[in-house]
């Protein structure tokens, strides 16, 4: 399932940042003309450049996983550096999210910074059950953990890092969130993904019937042997997830008796989070 390239979702044929680049690409049938095409190209350079991560985006990567050519991103770059939401490094020349991007996020942190109103849940949560708590939020067809805790208990399990895109339904949370959508919108969902998901569709839509049935998700083991996840949906008032919280442990740590109690502590805390999202939302209404 070319895990490496989930991992950023870069690359694959069926990321959907490669879809969308790839209908801008040179010499194609543009979206549209002028500047709005030039915007909409610079705004998917931008977010290419911040799921880089700490180690950043290369000219060729970008233009590689945006189907533009070199000179066109060049040049999207340097309006992008002249505006501060990148920068490039002088020593690797890769290029990472500028200070302004740092700004803008502190910003919106209030209002769509769902890691602003979960972490306390998430620290919470590692220190009582001593396992890995992961916060996921959907992504298009894809999920993206956005924060990973660690408790205190000396082995881990290391199949999700903060910063890590897959598909949808891959792994405790995302299965979660996939679990709280309406039956017909998860079913194609699914078909989209199904690409991507390869050999494991029967076991993820096994999984996904007991999530639904049980109220969490669990995944026995299917991307890393030995690597257990649980996942319970963060909801907003209107019913759809915005996200999920999991936990991560190695399977020994996951009998049917310790689900229940991790189930429970996870339901516990994804209402709290919900609760302090639905006050966002009054307030800012």
């Amino acid at each position: 399932m070319e895990d490496h390239l989930w991992r950023r979702g870069l690359g694959h044929p069926g990321s959907r940042h490669r879809q969308d680049a790839g209908l801008m690409k040179d010499g194609a049938a543009p979206l549209d003309t002028g500047g709005t095409q030039a915007v909409a190209r610079a705004l998917s350079l931008l977010s290419l450049v911040g799921r880089g991560g700490a180690q950043g985006m290369g000219l060729a990567q970008l233009a590689a996983a945006s189907g533009l050519a070199r000179p066109t991103v060049r040049r999207l770059l340097l309006a992008l550096g002249a505006a501060r939401m990148v920068e490039q490094d002088r020593v690797t020349r890769r290029y990472h999210l500028g200070p302004e991007t740092y700004l803008l996020a502190g910003f919106a942190t209030e209002r769509h910074g769902i890691l602003h109103h979960a972490r306390d849940s998430m620290v919470r949560l590692a220190a009582e059950t001593g396992d890995t708590l992961l916060l996921t939020v959907p992504q298009d067809d894809h999920t993206l953990c956005l924060e990973r805790i660690e408790g205190d208990f000396p082995v881990r399990t290391h199949a999700l890092m903060r910063g890590d895109r897959k598909p949808a339904g891959v792994g405790a949370g995302a299965l979660a969130i996939l679990a709280a959508l309406p039956e017909a919108e998860a079913a194609a969902l699914l078909d989209r993904v199904a690409p991507l998901v390869g050999e494991w569709m029967a076991g993820l839509q096994e999984d996904l019937a007991h999530a639904r049935a049980q109220g969490h998700a669990l995944n026995p083991g299917r991307i890393v042997a030995g690597s257990w996840g649980l996942g319970v949906a963060i909801l907003w008032p209107d019913g759809r997830p915005a996200g999920a919280l999991s936990i991560a442990a190695i399977e020994n740590r996951m009998t049917p008796a310790r689900q229940a109690e991790l189930a429970a502590a996870l339901h516990r805390e994804a209402r709290a989070i919900a609760a302090r999202l639905a006050e966002l939302e009054r307030t800012t209404a």
